[in-house]
């Protein structure tokens, strides 16, 4: 219906349409069916998502008790649904998420010595999919793939009946899909690449130190899994040694970018839960204890992160959308979200043509060494932002939507322009920064006498 907002990474050309064409078709789907009610549009992408992860954690058990047997599979499983990591990332919408998935996929194709299943055209199909989702999917398949190629005895026929076809087929048909929605010819794979390893403008979100992932990354990915992984390592077959050379080939690789993020290392997460489940197959009389100590202390994690752990952000959109229920409000209503940038989701969660702003963050791609956003100017002096932004009663927001922290800070602004506070909402235990135990709404009264 021409609203939405598309950012700054689709102007650049840095995201492809493949992935949220998934999503976009669920969309039109619901949509010829009369059931795109935002309630739907919210959970269907989610479920779907979910749907996919449970069809993974199967694929999983059935690779390992193929290449194993049912009771090394079994612990395998059990490793991989206890997960709190798993639990908090498995139905999110990211483009990680969908890597980790194909790499399972993928790993049961993969030739490791034992498989019968294995199939170098459907594996290579697999991975090429998850680089045309995310770039980055290739870092752990690097050692994998090399380690096939240097077993496998018909190289040639590898290369020019697997590896060529398999890479033309899925490249040519991102470049198409990217060609119709953005009009134009776009290597979205190669710009990602440029963007993030060659230019490393990802610092602009933030930098961690080399060792970040070595010292807080993967422990706490892994989190009480960590001992029975290293229990694994030590354990397990040689044939498994090319998963935690991909394992740590990744971790270095991610390492030497300045920009790092939990989920980045979330691919590698499978192949740990192959030790993990190894290490407790062989435990024997410590078993039980291990197992329920494993499952208690990841499902408390699991159910917090997953279900109280900043969810504000979430649940605001709800008193945001009921805007839409109202065509006299709607016309009138002008929200505002004052918090660090893509806090919220936006339209996925209101469908309506509701006018809406945020506080921008796009990195600057002109090489500006004195460059600052929108969201850090506003940070460095909200009261005098809001006044300058906002000089004109007419210029107003209908709705202010911001972290309690910044409350006191502005409140001379909201005494002023008749804002009233309509809405408080429960975010996080651990307020950080800019962001706050609560988001409150705010709502600007129809008549203000000055």
């Amino acid at each position: 219906n021409n609203y939405g907002h598309l950012t700054w990474e689709w102007a650049s050309g840095l995201r492809g349409y493949s992935y949220p064409l998934i999503f976009a078709s669920i969309y039109k789907a619901l949509q010829l069916l009369a059931k795109d009610d935002v309630q739907l549009l919210v959970w269907v992408p989610r479920l779907a998502q979910a749907a996919l992860a449970a069809f993974a954690d199967v694929k999983l058990y059935s690779l390992v008790r193929h290449l194993e047997n049912a009771e090394t599979a079994k612990w395998v499983y059990f490793c991989q649904l206890c997960s709190w990591f798993t639990w908090y990332s498995c139905t999110r919408t990211l483009t990680n998420t969908m890597e980790t998935l194909l790499t399972i996929f993928a790993l049961s194709y993969y030739p490791i010595k034992g498989s019968k299943m294995s199939s170098s055209c459907k594996y290579l199909a697999l991975v090429a999919l998850a680089v045309v989702i995310r770039p980055t999917a290739v870092v752990p398949w690097i050692p994998l793939v090399l380690s096939h190629f240097f077993q496998e005895e018909r190289k040639a026929d590898l290369i020019l009946h697997n590896c060529i076809p398999v890479g033309l087929v899925t490249v040519g048909t991102s470049l198409i899909i990217d060609r119709v929605f953005f009009g134009e010819w776009v290597l979205v794979q190669l710009n990602f690449l440029k963007f993030n390893v060659l230019q490393n403008l990802g610092t602009f979100y933030g930098s961690h130190p080399w060792h970040w992932y070595f010292t807080q990354g993967l422990p706490v990915i892994l989190g009480t899994h960590l001992p029975f992984f290293i229990h694994g390592c030590v354990l397990a077959p040689k044939k498994y040694r090319v998963f935690l050379t991909a394992v740590i080939w990744t971790v270095l690789v991610y390492s030497s970018l300045s920009h790092k993020e939990f989920r980045f290392i979330y691919p590698v997460l499978p192949f740990c839960m192959v030790f993990c489940g190894y290490s407790l197959k062989h435990l024997k009389a410590w078993r039980k204890p291990a197992a329920s100590f494993l499952l208690l202390s990841n499902v408390l994690p699991a159910l917090y992160t997953g279900l109280i752990h900043q969810r504000g952000t979430l649940d605001v959109m709800s008193h945001i959308q009921q805007l839409c229920n109202a065509s006299s409000h709607q016309a009138q209503a002008f929200v505002f979200i004052m918090m660090p940038c893509h806090s919220t989701p936006f339209y996925s969660h209101v469908h309506c043509p509701l006018k809406m702003r945020f506080l921008q963050c796009p990195p600057d791609l002109t090489g500006n060494k004195s460059y600052i956003d929108e969201a850090d100017v506003f940070y460095s002096n909200p009261l005098g932002w809001l006044n300058k932004e906002f000089h004109n009663d007419t210029l107003l927001p209908s709705h202010l939507v911001f972290f309690s922290v910044l409350e006191q800070e502005i409140s001379s602004f909201l005494d002023l322009r008749g804002y009233e506070k309509t809405a408080t909402v429960f975010h996080t235990h651990v307020p950080q920064g800019r962001v706050g135990s609560h988001i409150y709404v705010y709502m600007r009264k129809t008549e203000v006498s000055h």
